[in-house]
């Protein structure tokens, strides 16, 4: 018998077995990952950017874990080696329209404590990024890169050393919830629990399911994000972050580009409805997993309200030069053939009965279980505090 079986070995996952062992040692703590390796699914495909917390509603709780958890993350690597660079990123209103909302951007970053933020002219624009294309800016130096996979190694490095298990290639098959006690069942084991933590990501609404009788009202919509990378000879075109200004009715922040911390720049990424929750193909399709999604009401509301915005997405799918376009709204001079495929990464999108795609973190605690429902970007940042947010809850109970 274990007090706390984990599912999902993701970086929240990870995070939280860490925050747990850390806070109490004497507890004995089991993560069980369905994959052969850790953080194979959002985590091992993210861009690998240490968001500041600039777009978060202030008080919210991706505001307050994204700002608590840089400073714990940078704290983390620097103790453990871990390199990342602090090499900034602008924000870049391309047309007039767009100031009103670079300004409300500007203050909800002044409100959630980031001081050094500044607005930029086009010209001051220039000397940051050469070859970018705007009519103002925002400077955020607070904005790093880093390797995500090489912080989860790290965490599960330290978990170990606390008396902590990993079970790899185990997937979860059932939960039943007892008094007391709580039975996690894998395709290989059977596990007694006091407390069942979910960090299962794209699968978090399905373990959700199973560790309680009512039905959850939320489901998870996996959303691809599809990336190209620019050819070496053209890498001159991008010093480190570029970022347009985002589209506040919609949960993405619009095609960018990015300096990756081992090299290269990636350019993206659009945001396409995947047709099974870990479609990282065009063509992957999982008939059972796409009619769960197009069945389910609250995304039959967001498809008709976001048809347009959707529409222009998959059509930059399949179409190499209206990528390109969208690219270069931002660097003028950005071609179409400087442009190379990338490897796409799936967002899990929680997306309740009503139609809304929730904003925020979302975590659902029954007397056996808490859920972490809804944790997409910026989770990695973020991990470390999120971790510490539901190990608190978890050590509650105890």
């Amino acid at each position: 018998m274990t007090d706390v079986t984990i599912i999902g070995g993701g970086i929240v996952g990870l995070a939280t077995a860490l925050q747990l062992k850390q806070q109490k040692p004497a507890l004995s703590v089991v993560l069980i990952e369905k994959e052969t390796t850790l953080a194979r699914h959002q985590t091992g495909h993210n861009s690998g950017v240490i968001h500041s917390g600039l777009y978060y509603k202030p008080g919210s709780l991706k505001a307050t874990n994204c700002i608590r958890g840089y400073q714990m993350l940078l704290d983390f690597c620097n103790i453990e080696g871990i390199p990342y660079d602090l090499c900034g990123k602008i924000v870049v209103a391309t047309k007039t329209d767009e100031l009103p909302q670079l300004d409300q951007l500007f203050e909800r970053g002044q409100q959630n404590g980031l001081t050094t933020i500044r607005k930029v002219t086009a010209g001051e624009m220039r000397e940051i990024e050469p070859h970018v294309a705007g009519v103002a800016g925002m400077f955020v130096p607070y904005t790093g890169i880093i390797d995500y996979v090489q912080v989860c190694e790290k965490y599960a490095d330290k978990f170990r050393v606390l008396g902590g298990e990993i079970r790899l290639g185990e997937r979860v098959e059932q939960v039943t919830a007892g008094n007391s006690l709580s039975i996690v069942v894998t395709d290989r084991n059977r596990y007694e629990t006091k407390l069942v933590i979910n960090c299962a990501g794209l699968y978090s609404d399905k373990i959700a399911q199973l560790t309680q009788r009512a039905p959850v009202d939320v489901r998870i919509v996996p959303f691809r994000g599809e990336y190209f990378k620019l050819k070496p000879e053209k890498e001159y075109l991008v010093k480190n972050l570029i970022y347009p200004v985002p589209d506040p009715n919609f949960p993405f922040l619009g095609v960018h580009f990015t300096r990756m911390i081992h090299g290269g720049v990636e350019a993206g990424p659009n945001a396409v409805l995947a047709f099974q929750r870990e479609g990282y193909k065009k063509f992957d399709v999982d008939l059972k997993e796409l009619y769960e999604t197009l069945s389910w009401p609250g995304f039959q509301k967001v498809a008709a309200k976001y048809w347009q915005t959707g529409l222009g997405e998959m059509y930059r799918s399949f179409s190499k030069s209206a990528f390109t376009k969208a690219l270069q709204s931002l660097i003028p001079e950005i071609q179409e053939n400087d442009l190379y495929g990338a490897d796409a990464g799936v967002r899990a999108q929680a997306c309740d009965r009503t139609g809304g795609l929730l904003d925020d973190f979302a975590i659902l605690e029954t007397s056996n279980a808490i859920n972490v429902l809804n944790a997409p970007s910026p989770a990695a940042t973020s991990s470390l505090s999120i971790g510490q947010t539901v190990a608190e809850k978890a050590l509650a109970r105890f």
